[in-house]
């Protein structure tokens, strides 16, 4: 109901036009011109406000409004509501180009943080941002008037250095880098005292204040932390609270370059339990340089804040919190062991105990990741066996925690961070790629542009055909996992397993039975596995057919084909011929296991069809070695209908690749068994049948098996006559009626003129063999600088050849795109001619020099 009315009232302010809201400015600046703008005039700002904010456009104010603006904000009598409004309104107009505001002479703070947020605002306009920063400084380092406070100022420096890092001086941060340290250690473990409101019942005598508390209600004895409670705050508690928030930005742009100083004998602070390792201040501190003492009490922060969360939190809020700065701890620890070498040895034995209590609870698993992160930067210098830290984390996590959206998110931002680091010094990130690829079927569209990035560091000879298999079953994974928590929520008198000799009708049965266990367990798996279980999971795909239409499955089924593209081209990086053999092999295999949604199987088949060109292109010599499978691939006629792209790929390259320029084993003797296998494909799709009995067949595999023949007939001449025969039959078939009841004019316009193109060129055995049959020694280069003579020939020879070919659509992507056009025929002719003419000419050359 709430979210429904925020809707139209944003859809209300959207939609103020123009005309309106200078009207309605004009009633603003008039409330502002008052004596004292009251209840009516903060009205008015809030709802100028709203139409500011949710204008997806820049809209521009009166100049006189701006003016007044700035004047009601910097006016010392003016409410602060109005003040805070004001500053909101300027806010969202930037950048503003009437703005005269300046930081220089506020004294105020709560004034100078309001003025420094709209200069902010206004851009990253260096010169601003640095003045604005040397105002709070200043501001923050001299003493300050009664009543005023510095914890209005911190979020303005937080802004100005993630805007400007370079906007302070060394001096500067040496300043603020002083004060942090004393805000983080020197804090009132008292709590704060209420302010009286001034009313009848209030009370002349206030209590005195008691001490903060930890989480699970015990009084706090050690220094104050953002973990310590109380029902008021103190100043200092204030300061302690918003200085730990930016530290971590701080010590990033401030904490200076790393530092290598010896160890001190740390390795035995920590004696196998967690002790307090809150340190009480000595001189030899206070005399550190302030980057090194900040660095210091911010250890100790840490570690007190590490050891708060040990605490039974009362109430959930303070348990979120716990979490919260936990992980914000680790990660500061990180960073001041990046910065000086000192730290490691306390950090490593501190956080290897830490994990040892949290691993186990799935509510920390969050914060599994900074302690994984430390360990990845440090484990080698603190001499610390870190696989069982990884093992937990790429095993447990993504297995019982993959449909946690966020932790999803940050899990695989880890692992593209991380990514180098991970396959250079532990196994486990490759081991356990199926646990990784849960969060991917589960949480498809916000992880995919992670996952591209992933992807390449995964993949290696040992892992690349598992992982092609995986991504072709990513759609059954997604499905496969809601079966699982499906599963899981059910009740216990439920969850008995199912009855053997009874066949699972529906998904949670097909979970439970001992007939799919198995078949589940690999599809679910957590690590990396050699099993072929290919065969186990083709009656599970049925079974989880019924979930194919869930719109979870249907998102992960849309990013298969991205991922598959990169797949073929990272491997194609590494691939040996073994490899490509195998994986060239899937292709046929796999294209008829597919999980059964038909926009996911036309996608796949047309990503593996062109993959499996770039495959042959990388190594012609397969067509030879997998005469077998391709013989039986392209000699089934139904694969035709149901996988045409990869059919008429596949067909392509046997015309291609099926020649001795690219394999001395190509003998006559194969060429005819190729011939004879397609000639039959294409016998059987031709043949004419009675008219309610005519299968539709596409058009494109019709004239790729023509041209194919075409190919392999010109390179051993015998079976001219064969495929001469058969082309010269082709006229009859588009005409015949059963044909043309079926394919359109434009379709059998298409068939007839590749025939007979094809036809004319076999007219000239000589030159179909020279445009068929690829020359290796054109393209050699030294064969071109011993052949000066021939040069022009032989440049000739080599555009001829390719305007043939993208004439008759014969490179893989041309003969896709449409049917021959009058000018391609003329082309087609006028090349054949010059042709001739080319080797008449050269002839007569060779005769003369002689």
């Amino acid at each position: 109901m709430g979210t429904a009315a925020a809707e139209s009232f944003l859809k209300q302010a959207r939609e103020v036009q123009e005309d309106e809201l200078n009207r309605f400015a004009a009633r603003v600046a008039a409330q502002l011109q008052g004596p004292e703008p009251g209840p009516e005039a903060a009205d008015c700002l809030q709802r100028l406000h709203l139409v500011l904010a949710a204008s997806k456009r820049p809209r521009r104010l009166d100049a006189h409004l701006v003016e007044l603006l700035q004047a009601v904000l910097c006016s010392p009598k003016c409410p602060e509501q109005i003040q805070l409004l004001c500053a909101a309104v300027l806010r969202e107009m930037s950048p503003c180009d009437g703005l005269q505001l300046s930081c220089d002479g506020i004294h105020d703070t709560k004034l100078l943080s309001l003025v420094s947020s709209v200069l902010l605002a206004q851009g990253e306009e260096k010169a601003e941002v640095s003045a604005v920063g040397q105002r709070v400084v200043r501001a923050l380092e001299g003493r300050l008037p009664e009543g005023q406070s510095s914890r209005y100022l911190l979020p303005i420096l937080s802004n100005v250095i993630s805007l400007s890092p370079e906007a302070l001086t060394e001096e500067q941060t040496n300043v603020v880098s002083k004060k942090m340290a004393d805000w983080l250690r020197y804090a009132s473990i008292q709590q704060g005292v209420a302010q009286p409101s001034g009313g009848f019942f209030s009370n002349p005598r206030t209590r005195q204040p008691g001490p903060v508390t930890e989480v699970d209600g015990a009084i706090a004895t050690d220094f104050f932390t953002v973990l310590s409670l109380g029902q008021y705050y103190t100043e200092d508690q204030w300061l302690n609270m918003q200085a730990f928030s930016m530290l971590r930005k701080w010590l990033l742009c401030y904490g200076g370059k790393e530092v290598n100083t010896p160890n001190l004998g740390d390795t035995s602070e920590m004696d196998g339990s967690v002790v307090s390792v809150v340190s009480t201040s000595s001189t030899s501190s206070r005399l550190l340089p302030p980057k090194e003492r900040l660095r210091e009490k911010a250890f100790e922060y840490c570690q007190r804040l590490i050891e708060q969360s040990n605490r039974q939190a009362l109430k959930k809020a303070d348990g979120d919190l716990q979490k919260a700065c936990l992980i914000e701890a680790v990660a500061i620890m990180d960073i001041i062991c990046k910065q000086d070498s000192s730290y490691v040895y306390r950090a490593a034995s501190f956080l290897k105990i830490l994990h040892g209590r949290i691993s186990g609870d799935a509510t920390y698993a969050r914060a599994l990741l900074p302690i994984a992160q430390f360990f990845l930067n440090h484990g080698e210098m603190a001499a610390v066996d870190c696989d069982a830290i990884y093992k937990h984390l790429f095993t447990d996590i993504p297995a019982q925690l993959f449909h946690n959206s966020s932790l999803a998110f940050e899990f695989v931002l880890f692992c593209k961070d991380n990514s180098q680091l991970f396959t250079e010094t532990s196994s486990i990130f490759r081991q356990n790629f199926p646990n990784l690829f849960k969060f991917l079927a589960w949480n498809s569209p916000p992880l995919i542009a992670e996952f591209v990035d992933i992807l390449p560091f995964l993949l290696d000879a040992g892992t690349a055909i598992e992982i092609f298999h995986l991504l072709l079953d990513l759609p059954c994974l997604t499905a496969a996992l809601d079966v699982q928590m499906r599963s899981s929520s059910l009740p216990s008198s439920e969850k008995a397993a199912c009855d053997p000799a009874v066949k699972p009708a529906a998904c949670l049965e097909a979970f439970r039975s001992p007939l799919h266990r198995s078949a589940f367990q690999y599809l679910l798996r957590i690590e990396s596995s050699s099993e072929d279980a290919q065969e186990r999971l083709i009656p599970l795909r049925q079974l989880l057919g019924s979930l194919a239409s869930s719109p979870r499955v249907m998102q992960c089924a849309d990013t298969v084909p991205v991922l598959l593209e990169l797949f073929f081209s990272v491997v194609a990086e590494f691939a040996d011929a073994s490899l490509i053999n195998q994986l060239v092999v899937l292709v046929l295999q796999r294209s008829d296991q597919l999980y059964e949604i038909p926009a996911f199987k036309d996608d796949v088949h047309r990503v593996l069809s062109s993959q499996l060109v770039m495959l042959c292109k990388l190594r012609p010599a397969l067509i030879m070695e997998l005469s077998k499978e391709l013989l039986e691939f392209s000699g089934t006629v139904s694969n035709i209908q149901n996988k045409e792209p990869i059919f008429t790929h596949v067909v392509w390259a046997i015309g291609e690749y099926m020649s001795v320029s690219y394999d001395k084993r190509c003998t006559v003797e194969q060429i005819t068994r190729f011939f004879e296998t397609l000639e039959a494909v294409l016998f059987e799709v031709t043949q004419l049948r009675p008219q309610a009995n005519v299968p539709s067949y596409a058009p494109r595999a019709i004239t790729v098996l023509m041209t194919a023949l075409t190919k392999l007939a010109a390179r051993s001449q015998d079976l001219i006559p064969r495929v001469s025969l058969f082309l010269s039959k082709m006229r009859t078939f588009v005409q015949s009626p059963a044909v043309t009841s079926v394919y359109c004019e434009e379709d059998r316009e298409e068939i007839l003129t590749r025939a007979t193109e094809l036809m004319n060129l076999l007219k000239m055995p000589s030159v179909a063999q020279f445009v068929f049959t690829p020359s290796v020694d054109v393209a050699h280069t030294r064969f071109q600088k011993e052949q000066t003579h021939c040069d022009l020939r032989d440049n000739f020879r080599q555009q001829l050849r390719e305007i043939y070919r993208s004439t008759l659509l014969l490179t893989p992507r041309a003969f896709l795109i449409c049917p021959l056009s009058s000018r391609c025929h003329a082309v087609f002719f006028i090349c054949t001619r010059s042709l001739l003419y080319i080797f008449e000419l050269y002839s007569v050359n060779k005769r003369n020099s002689k």
